[in-house]
């Protein structure tokens, strides 16, 4: 049996459009493999909430991803399939999102009757930040951070808006800028309240002092800081959040599982290996050589 050029050639394009399919596959069969052990392992429900930068197939043009309704949807579900005793675990990668989207995710993990973790390996920004309030414990890698959960109103931060309604005479304000204040009140309001409300929350048992709420939504409500500002895990613990460091190795090899798709040559490179630490040399016997003396700078 004979092939010409042109059937080698159909043969190779077929091969070559088969292949993504085939290591999609393969990728996705090692995620659910990983979370398997994951879920074993702890005897709980892990649910993955992992955002990153998209590209659009052929165009190329990045795509930013965020908390959605489509993501609380599923969440949702995921946690109406959890049986009551079954502890909660929810990893978290994420720069936030819309508002009413993590309020509805953050409201159902607080009504599970069973523990509830976060993990936070890189960062959980605003939203995603929210929704570690909601948690039982939160446990982060030593350099990852957290954000203040402060609103924002378009462009503009909500507390912002009112610090010019402060400094300047009310005749010199335009309309729109009186409403977006009105808005603002709200707004920062409504998140204080919400955010009242998860860490007053005692089910299955207080993770809060009681003493420390109000300064906690003091410090990430009221605009102190740039909404992009990095909590560390020191900061948290010091506000009182129940922060635990250290996070399990199949933690990292999973988020290894969801990379950030490159376009083009990529802007990080290292050898994966971890380096064994290398035998000191043997200190020098006898009297030490006298060192030259430096010249000094004038």
């Amino acid at each position: 049996m004979s092939f010409s050029f042109l059937d080698l050639l159909w043969i190779f394009f077929l091969f070559s459009s088969l292949q993504p399919l085939w290591q999609r596959r393969q990728t996705e069969m090692r995620r659910y493999n990983t979370l398997k052990n994951i879920e074993r392992k702890r005897n709980s429900r892990v649910i993955l909430l992992i955002h990153r930068q998209e590209s659009i197939s052929l165009l190329g043009i990045p795509l930013s991803r965020y908390i959605t309704l489509e993501d609380s949807e599923q969440i949702l579900r995921a946690i109406r399939f959890t049986p009551p005793d079954v502890p909660i675990d929810l990893i978290l990668h994420t720069p936030g999102g819309l508002v009413l989207a993590t309020e509805q995710i953050a409201r159902a993990l607080i009504r599970h009757p069973a523990k509830v973790t976060v993990y936070v390996p890189h960062y959980a920004m605003s939203g995603g930040t929210m929704l570690a309030l909601a948690a039982d414990e939160i446990v982060m890698d030593a350099n990852a951070v957290l954000g203040p959960v402060d609103p924002q109103l378009g462009n503009f931060p909500a507390a912002s808006v009112l610090k010019v309604v402060e400094d300047k005479p009310i005749g010199d304000i335009d309309d729109q800028t009186l409403i977006m204040a009105d808005l603002s009140r709200k707004a920062i309001a409504q998140v204080q309240r919400f955010v009242r409300t998860l860490l007053n929350d005692t089910v299955p048992k207080p993770k809060i002092a009681p003493e420390k709420v109000e300064a906690i939504i003091d410090a990430l409500t009221t605009g102190r800081v740039t909404h992009d500002y990095p909590i560390t895990v020191e900061e948290a613990s010091e506000l009182g959040l129940p922060i635990t460091v250290g996070l399990d190795r199949a933690i990292y090899d999973l988020m290894e599982l969801y990379p950030q798709p490159q376009g083009g040559r990529p802007s990080v490179q290292y050898i994966p290996l971890p380096y064994e630490r290398r035998p000191s040399l043997p200190e020098p016997k006898g009297r030490p050589l006298q060192e030259a003396a430096r010249p000094q700078m004038d």
